[in-house]
């Protein structure tokens, strides 16, 4: 059996999992493991199933969005202690970004199944699980609107219409 211990010690500080309950945290630890990942590879891409919830360890990524008539445009980069890929929770697995490492990074990859038997068989887990996943979206969706707002500006007048 591999030992968890570490991997539980490295999710005690990493902002996601922070003030955790003990038993969250050793349920999170034994359905992941580290991932190392260089700069400039793909985790995930745009429309493609993935199946692992990612909390990034070390390192930085930047997530990327098609977008038609400009092609692949950077929406958000996120770092240490956040969390990517929340789509392997919530649905079919189908990714809306891509995810590419912008400098060497280190990720604690959770098994989005394993995460959603622990979820069912104890409730509490799942209520903290999901209620962490809850905040964390909300903060992206914010950080998104703001960049998408730069992205539209950039686009100048006219692209969505005439404006008033």
């Amino acid at each position: 059996m591999i030992d968890k211990q570490p991997l539980r010690q490295l999710l005690e500080v990493m902002g996601f999992a922070v003030d955790l309950p003990e038993v969250v945290l050793d349920q999170l630890a034994a359905a992941s493991a580290l991932v190392d990942y260089p700069a400039g590879a793909t985790i995930f891409h745009e429309g493609h199933e993935n199946h692992f919830l990612y909390l990034v360890h070390t390192g930085h990524v930047g997530l990327d969005m098609h977008v038609p008539g400009r092609g692949r445009v950077r929406i958000l980069s996120i770092g240490p202690g956040e969390m990517l890929a929340w789509s392997a929770l919530l649905g079919d697995g189908r990714m809306t970004v891509s995810a590419v490492a912008v400098d060497d990074t280190q990720v604690v990859a959770a098994a989005a199944h394993k995460l959603m038997e622990i979820c069912r068989a104890d409730h509490n887990v799942g209520y903290e699980l999901m209620s962490r996943m809850a905040r964390t979206l909300a903060q992206r969706l914010t950080a998104t609107r703001l960049q998408l707002l730069d992205l539209f500006a950039e686009s100048g007048p006219g692209v969505f219409g005439p404006r008033s």
